[in-house]
């Protein structure tokens, strides 16, 4: 028989690492149906912190109470059942609607609340009682309940580190969700035999409870494993980044969604058809730079389903292009179900795309850089501050051009301004491209083009330029610089900078408006 110290130490650590392994999914299962922004995260960290308080509040009366091993069962058998719930309970609180007319910080609480908080509560009762079974028979009990708390500590670190770098990988979230469940499962039946219980087999009332509990539990998973098309969503892969999504339109129509939003539409069979109206303006820009350089190198911050990458490489076969792209699976993604040809001109790497120009060691500027790196809909904080776009800056040729593809509210956002001002304090001139040059005002939530440089882009030049040749009209147009700065002095933007980057607030009423 274990001591019964070691015994305490092993299923607190257990429930610990489960715990902790909730956590780090529950950002991933969320992530389809609100996004992974901060206050996704923050909604999650406090919710968690949330239960394991009450848990151990209610957990110590429950003690206090019931110092019994089948109330350590119970305990483990109810947390397995409200951790299986999660995968169907998720689906039913995003689509029903609930909370959406609530401020987005409360919605997004009360909906990650719904899903995650019980298994939570329930899990965090394990310590307590723990503690209390094993308190009787040990005279030091500031030595026990501290080992048992570093313990359960240990088991929180382990779970954490566990889940975000391998486990969410390897298993998928789903798959991990069901083998917490076991776990659990396993855990509360091995702990009705670490202690003595001279009655166990008897036929009495806490024993009938107990097994009772038992067969619930396994008739409940039973149920939800063999019914998946209620509860499941179904994903092309999921990585340590994303939910990644690919389905097929009519016309051989690629889709790739990377959570909740959709990053591209690609068309392996017609690989220079761009579908998306940021992406024909990102090529008419490149157009416009090709005229005096027909060989531009390129870089593309966000590769995604590679659509554009692949138009550039494609349609003109003399550019460089270099991807950065920062999860691998969506670039195995996009070479196994987009259709991206091996061996096409195109250099990928699989980084962050700041650390990928921090590490840079070459010479060779970037006469195009292409940003279109967002997380939910916004631009990871880091890669919109003033030190990235001096970042960016010191990698680009002289006239080069940094177009960044941005979504805002153009009547009341703010984050188009402040990204806009920040531009300006890197380059000497800074254009908006728009859906229209006219009836600027009438812009409501809509895709923009932010183009920096130190060479100007006069509006009229561009426009003659790019349809000199051509009888179609533009997918979009540059701002004047008197219009652009009067738009400016309306909306109060902030300085972006790595000390006061606040981009997910900036874009939360995008989030509660969709």
């Amino acid at each position: 028989m274990l001591p019964r110290l070691w015994k305490a130490n092993t299923i607190v650590f257990i429930s610990s690492f489960c715990v902790m392994v909730i956590e780090l999914i529950a950002a991933r299962i969320m992530a389809p149906y609100i996004g992974v922004s901060l206050y996704t995260w923050t909604s999650i960290i406090g919710v968690i912190l949330a239960g394991i308080a009450l848990g151990n509040f209610v957990g110590g009366i429950i003690a206090d109470k019931y110092p019994r091993p089948f109330v350590l069962v119970a305990i483990f058998l109810i947390g397995s059942l409200a951790t299986i719930v999660v995968l169907p309970f998720v689906k039913v609180v995003a689509y029903a609607g609930w909370f959406n007319g609530l401020p987005l910080i409360l919605s997004f609480m009360l909906k990650t609340a719904c899903v995650f908080f019980l298994p939570a509560v329930i899990l965090s009762m394990v310590s307590p009682l723990v503690i209390k079974i094993t308190l009787p028979d040990v005279g030091k009990t500031g030595g026990v309940v501290g080992t048992i708390y570093a313990f359960s500590t240990v088991g929180a670190i382990l779970g954490t580190f566990m889940t975000g770098y391998f486990f969410i990988l390897w298993f998928g979230t789903r798959t991990l969700v069901w083998l917490v469940a076991v776990v659990l499962i396993i855990t509360g039946i091995i702990s009705w035999f670490l202690w003595k219980v001279p009655e166990r087999w008897k036929l009495s009332p806490v024993n009938l409870a107990t097994w009772i509990i038992v067969v619930l539990v396994v008739l409940s998973a039973i149920s939800i494993y063999n019914f998946p098309k209620s509860w499941q969503e179904v994903y092309t892969k999921e990585s340590n980044y994303y939910a990644i999504k690919v389905t097929t339109e009519s016309g051989n129509k690629k889709v790739l969604a990377l959570d909740h939003l959709i990053h591209n539409y690609v068309y392996p069979d017609n690989p220079t058809l761009l579908d998306y109206g940021y992406e024909k303006t990102f090529a008419e820009i490149a157009g416009y730079v090709m005229k005096s350089n027909p060989n531009p190198r390129v870089l593309h911050l966000g590769a995604g389903g590679y659509s554009f990458a692949r138009y550039m490489a494609i349609a003109h076969p003399g550019s460089v292009n270099d991807a950065v792209e920062i999860d691998p699976e969506v670039t195995k993604i996009a070479y196994s179900e987009l259709g991206l040809p091996v061996g096409i001109n195109i250099t990928t790497y699989n980084e962050d795309a700041r650390l990928f120009l921090i590490n840079r060691n070459s010479n060779e500027k970037y006469d195009i850089v292409a940003g279109d790196v967002f997380n939910d809909l916004s631009t990871p904080f880091h890669l919109t501050t003033l030190q990235f776009d001096r970042l960016v800056k010191s990698n680009m040729s002289t006239d080069g051009i940094y177009m960044i593809n941005i979504i805002d509210d153009f009547q009341s956002g703010r984050y188009i301004p402040s990204c806009i001002l920040t531009l300006k304090q890197v380059f000497k001139h800074v254009s908006l491209f728009s859906p229209s040059e006219e009836n600027w005002n009438e812009f409501g939530i809509c895709t923009f083009i932010i183009v920096a440089s130190d060479r100007n882009i006069d509006p009229q030049e561009y426009k003659q330029v790019m349809l000199q040749n051509s009888s179609d009209t533009l997918s979009a147009f540059p701002s004047n610089e008197v219009t652009l700065n009067k738009y400016l002095s309306e909306r109060d933007p902030i300085l972006l900078t790595d000390d006061h980057a606040p981009t997910d607030i900036l874009v939360a009423p995008l989030i509660r408006k969709r």
